[in-house]
């Protein structure tokens, strides 16, 4: 899954895509790049992110959905915590919807994924972006992450949505310390076990930069391929990356040596 950030404030790339035109073409270069799914977002979820209006959202996303309707094979996701802005992408041409909330963002984001009957990304996450690195940490994530994505589970069963149609993510880096994102890592087949597909963001995040000495976002690209070799060895489905060619082969490669266990 390649990100791509229509904001002016993602922590990787953020003001990079502002520009519609810009953004298209990013997105075409990922496709041709080996991406299997495209994920866009016009609202930041990284630490501290202020929220946005669905207005301010739409805004951003809708003009490079348009821009991209009839010119990519590859799904695209819309990634929002807002029911109207995903109704409006999926009109747009959006065929998955990618909620870091999982369902208790907006109420009517439920009835939305029913009604499309689109796939849906639950996410594991402690508070909110705004505040969710500032409370306090689970004593026991594994527990923690997986209680919240049964409850999560849970608030998809009670709206009709199928679970052949949700994808499960332990949302790594929201909520959590950088020694409970390794757990989570180390440990990621043990939520193979609630029967859902598991996606994994690491993609250039803050505690692949703890963990290589105080790296920048840029220069995490090989802490991120480890994270994503492990990811893929742990049983996840899909990766979510900034760097698709690079992380393709990372994911080629585990993926094979994953079918030899």
């Amino acid at each position: 899954m390649g990100v791509l950030n229509v904001t002016p404030d993602s922590f990787s790339d953020g003001g990079k895509w502002m520009d519609p035109k810009l953004a298209v073409g990013r997105a075409l270069e990922m496709e041709a790049a080996g991406a299997d799914i495209l994920d866009i977002g016009g609202e930041s979820t990284r630490p501290g992110a202020d929220e946005v209006t669905a207005e301010e959202e739409l805004g951003r996303v809708l003009p490079v959905l348009e821009g991209l309707r009839g010119r990519l094979e590859i799904p695209v996701s819309i990634d929002t915590q807002k029911a109207r802005v995903a109704a409006a992408a999926i009109a747009a041409g959006a065929e998955l919807v990618n909620d870091v909330s999982a369902l208790r963002g907006d109420a009517a984001m439920a009835e939305v994924v029913r009604r499309a009957r689109v796939p849906v990304v639950l996410m594991h996450m402690r508070g909110r972006p705004k505040t969710m690195q500032k409370r306090g940490f689970a004593r026991n994530v594994m527990e923690d992450v997986t209680r919240g994505l049964r409850e999560a589970l849970g608030r998809a069963r009670a709206a009709g949505i199928a679970r052949g149609r949700v994808i499960l993510d332990p949302g790594i880096g929201f909520g959590k310390s950088v020694e409970q994102n390794c757990e989570i890592l180390a440990r990621l087949a043990e939520l193979g076990r609630l029967g859902c597909p598991l996606l994994v963001g690491t993609s250039r995040k803050t505690f692949l930069g703890a963990l290589l000495g105080g790296a920048e976002e840029g220069g995490r690209a090989w802490g991120t391929a480890a994270s994503v070799a492990a990811a893929v060895l742990g049983g996840a489905h899909i990766v979510r990356v900034h760097d698709v060619g690079e992380m393709g082969q990372v994911v080629r490669v585990a993926d094979a040596v994953a079918g030899e266990k």
